[in-house]
């Protein structure tokens, strides 16, 4: 009989550590939506004692998921603790996620600590939990580094506080998968109650062996596998949460092992977390990259044609992703949109269609003819959108002048009010338009990031503008999209400004709670 696998999905935490800029509540409600219908089985969804920030995403999150369990990581700290249960008083179960450092080097040089002071943070930190959650789950950091019999020790006292997930992370992508194998196995061995619990792998990708590290953690009997999707996270990354599920679904008759997870939902949830945290996948990326199901030589294109088992051991239609393709334009109507749409995987939920078709036609109208990546960045910056505005640019005008200096002239909508602004500099017109606005809201911001991508070819190109700003030491991102570079790089500083807008309003409150 086939074991199930659990999966923990750590995005939102582990994953967005890693990005320039932090992910907005609406933001990250929509991939938190997206790993659900894909199946994940728990979505440690952040920090909430890290920032004001955190603890209102997870909050809202809490109250949209209906199948996936969330989970909050805190210290062990009591008010960490406190916290983490706070964030979550809206779902309708949660898990409370426990780290502590272990190994010798973390206990020496960063705990200042000795181990019997670790074990006791450890087993009332997982009592205090336990007064909010029956699901606790407890890591011991830098496992992989950490000697077995203290690994074992600590893990066994934890387990006796009423811990029911032992995580056992790779925490800096040390160890080998024949290493990390013994690891588990002799945590198997030595732990007289581990057959309390579910014992749970994190690892990292600093040498690249994060993924076969959690496949020989699998094998060693391991019931949980934590993380990101596309590999996201610190440093090097996680493993890829994609390329273990495929590997468990390949090879289900050997390792006798399967998932919950719905896999024609991966290629769609990959794109999301590629969108929304603005990191670009990389063309040769296992599963999901854009040359894993592509054919060059000669040789592997006659034997795909004759059997694409020949060369591909996935289907891609399996994982979502569908290679027909239609010609759209001006003039191909609502249906053929949708019907486009849900070839891609996406379903009438995801997306509003009569919005889409508006930006559809708008956009048509301009290039001509309109790509799978013009439609999935409408419908995605349209979602990015659906903040509730305080700030909205009714007009700007930029005009460059011979003498090198660009002057823009804007109307604002702040709130209820309109405000009027021009700045010249000599920075160009991007600069120029960016002064004005600066200059509409008095935010003292610094613009730390610029990143201009089009999609396509010629002055019809869909020009997409990221940028990250800083305001009071922190980092907000923004997006703009449009055919005009100039328009573009204004939506995506309104778009920051109204994410700094938002966050000023909630911090005091949400200051409250953390104290």
């Amino acid at each position: 009989m086939k074991e199930r696998i659990i999966i923990l999905d750590t995005t939102l935490r582990d994953g967005e550590q890693a990005l320039q800029a932090s992910l907005n509540p609406n933001e990250k409600i929509q991939i938190a939506l997206a790993l659900e219908r894909m199946g994940v089985d728990v979505i440690e969804a952040g920090f909430p004692v890290s920032s004001p920030g955190d603890f209102q995403s997870i909050q809202s999150i809490s109250k949209v998921l209906r199948k996936s369990k969330i989970c909050s990581l805190a210290r062990c700290l009591f008010k960490d603790i406190d916290i983490a249960a706070k964030s979550m008083k809206y779902a309708q179960n949660f898990r409370i996620h426990l780290f502590l450092g272990t190994s010798n080097l973390h206990i020496s040089s960063k705990l200042k600590k000795n181990f019997n002071e670790i074990i006791d943070m450890a087993t009332s930190s997982v009592i205090q939990a336990k007064r909010y959650t029956d699901d606790v789950e407890f890591s011991c950091e830098d496992a992989g580094r950490t000697s077995i019999d203290n690994l074992c020790s600590i893990i066994e006292s934890v387990i006796e506080a009423g811990a029911t997930t032992i995580n056992i992370p790779d925490t800096v992508g040390y160890t080998t998968p024949t290493q990390f194998k013994n690891i588990i196995s002799s945590v198997f061995q030595k732990v007289k109650n581990i057959h309390k619990i579910i014992v749970s792998v994190h690892c990292h990708n600093d040498l690249g062996m994060a993924v076969g590290n959690s496949i020989s953690a699998i094998e060693a009997g391991a019931k949980q596998i934590e993380g990101t999707m596309n590999g996201l996270g610190e440093r090097a990354g996680n493993t890829a949460l994609e390329e273990v599920i495929m590997a468990l679904h390949v090879h289900r008759d050997i390792l006798n092992k399967y998932t919950n997870i719905n896999l024609k939902e991966i290629y769609k949830t990959s794109k999301t977390v590629s969108q929304f945290c603005n990191m670009p996948i990389s063309a040769n990326k296992a599963i999901i990259g854009k040359n894993a199901f592509l054919h060059s030589s000669g040789i592997h294109q006659d034997g795909v044609l004759k059997n694409r088992e020949n060369y591909e051991i996935i289907d891609p239609i399996s994982i979502g992703l569908n290679h027909c393709k239609l010609n759209l334009t001006s003039r191909s109507g609502r249906a053929a949109v949708k019907h486009r749409m849900q070839q891609m995987g996406y379903r009438k939920d995801d997306y509003n269609l009569n919005e889409l078709y508006i930006d559809f036609l708008k956009l048509a109208d301009k290039k001509g003819r309109i790509f799978d990546y013009d439609l999935e960045a409408l419908a995605f910056f349209k979602k990015q959108q659906s903040l509730r505005e305080y700030f909205k640019l009714e007009y700007f005008d930029v005009q460059s002048k011979l003498s090198g200096l660009s002057v823009a002239s804007i109307i604002l909508i702040c709130g209820k009010e309109t405000n009027i602004q021009k700045a010249t500099t000599s920075n160009g017109p991007v600069d120029a338009i960016y002064q004005a606005l600066n200059k509409a809201t008095l935010y003292s911001i610094t613009l730390k990031k610029f990143h201009l991508v089009a999609n396509g070819e010629g002055k019809d190109a869909l020009g997409k503008v990221d940028i990250v700003v800083q305001y009071k030491s922190r980092n907000f991102h923004g997006v703009g999209l449009a055919t005009d570079i100039i328009e573009a790089s204004a939506q995506a500083m309104v778009n920051v400004l109204n994410y700094i807008w938002k966050s000023t309003q909630v911090n005091k409150e949400l200051e409250k709670l953390s104290k």
